[in-house]
């Protein structure tokens, strides 16, 4: 089968590499109909994420259809139309149980990786480098999905790929963004980042009730399509004091929420930005955080923070004072997509959603090493890359 592959830093290529075969008997092969390139892809392509290996197939946001199922296989069968979360959970750990299942306690076999670094680890993930358990991604023809009863959603024949396919994570990852920070009637809501995940950090806020959305960039298609949700678009290049603009637009108070959807690779124009750019490339740190210091700074009194942007290290000049002396609340981590999965389906299939509008280039996986090199650079008004094989 054809797959894109890893071999260094900005360098991917698709190849030709063995097709995967059931290993295990809750396995299931899925044929790829639709993949998309992710902002958390870019770590990995521009070397930040470590144990990545020369032909390691790349890709965790996949659909596609069911064509073989190892004997265990209860749930899915050759024919259904199914699309995977990204996340991968074995359905009976303690976490799996409570719906946390980003961190599955039995689907990464090189845990031991992660608890070197964090303490604990999480569970397996595709595609995302051998610290999460070194699976093959869905930027390919075919894949195999361990716990196949577990993870595949099947698709209705009403929802055609493209509506469904975000489902795998930048949906549920910016709906779980807007969830953990209790967004509700009234409140006003700031996201930093208007890529795919901020766009639907955005949109979810709306719908759960907030009575403003302050969207943050400085990209004129990204703030068009914050603004075409109806979010107040904020161009931060434009602007001198982003907290004291912030401060203006909420009558002194700040807003409620502050929504990080941007993570490690943050750009800035600040001091903190500059040195966190040096010491990345150098290597002396591992994140630019200035986002999250911001968001830190301008969140209201009493107000809450939730951080969808993926963080890999250790973070420096971190405004923990801030944080305690105006009482703020902090949530972050990996999306627990299973969780909302199904009910974000259903709100596709009431129009409440429309994912397809934030799809700005469709290409062919032969074409996915351009497809990288487009939304990095985010050339050509790129906000989000589909792939159809």
């Amino acid at each position: 089968m054809k797959a894109l592959c890893w071999y260094g830093k900005n360098d991917v290529r698709v190849e030709t590499v063995p097709d995967p075969t059931i290993l295990r008997p809750h396995d299931c092969i899925v044929r790829i109909t639709a993949t998309a390139i992710c902002g958390s892809d870019l770590h990995l392509y521009d070397g930040y994420i470590p144990t990545l290996e020369p032909g390691d197939i790349l890709g965790h946001e996949f659909m596609g259809e069911v064509v073989e199922v190892g004997s265990e296989v209860r749930r899915v069968a050759p024919g259904d139309r199914v699309v995977v979360p990204f996340a991968i959970g074995c359905g009976q750990c303690w976490y799996c149980r409570n719906e946390l299942w980003s961190l599955c306690d039995n689907t990464n076999p090189n845990a031991y990786m992660l608890e070197g670094m964090y303490g604990y680890s999480g569970g397996g993930l595709f595609g995302y480098s051998h610290l999460y358990g070194g699976y093959a991604g869905g930027q390919a023809e075919y894949a195999r999905v361990p716990f196949a009863d577990v993870g595949p959603l099947k698709v209705p024949d009403g929802i055609d790929d493209e509506h469904a396919l975000f489902l795998s994570d930048i949906l549920p990852t910016g709906w779980q963004a807007a969830e953990r920070a209790e967004v509700h009637g009234g409140d006003v809501v700031a996201v930093w980042g208007c890529g795919p995940v901020g766009q639907f950090a955005i949109r979810s806020a709306k719908l759960l009730g907030a009575e403003r959305v302050i969207a943050i960039d400085r990209f004129p298609i990204r703030l068009s399509l914050a603004e075409r949700a109806g979010a107040e678009g904020l161009n931060y290049a434009e602007t001198d004091d982003l907290v004291e603009a912030l401060k203006e637009m909420t009558g002194g108070r700040g807003p409620d929420v502050c929504i990080d959807a941007v993570g490690m690779e943050a750009h800035g124009t600040s001091i903190d930005a500059v040195v966190d750019r040096v010491k990345q490339r150098t290597r002396l740190g591992t994140d630019r955080a200035n986002v999250l210091r911001q968001v830190i700074q301008a969140c209201g009194k009493g107000g809450r923070v939730s951080v969808a942007g993926v963080y890999a290290g250790f973070v420096d000049k971190f405004p923990f004072g801030a944080l305690f002396a105006k009482g703020l609340t902090l949530r972050a981590g990996q999306c627990d997509v299973q969780r909302s999965m199904r009910p974000l389906l259903e709100r596709i299939e009431r129009g409440e959603i429309d994912p397809t509008e934030i799809i700005t280039h469709r290409l062919s996986l032969a074409e996915a090493p351009d497809g990288y090199a487009i939304f990095r650079n985010k050339a050509d008004e790129c906000v989000k890359v589909v792939m159809h094989t």
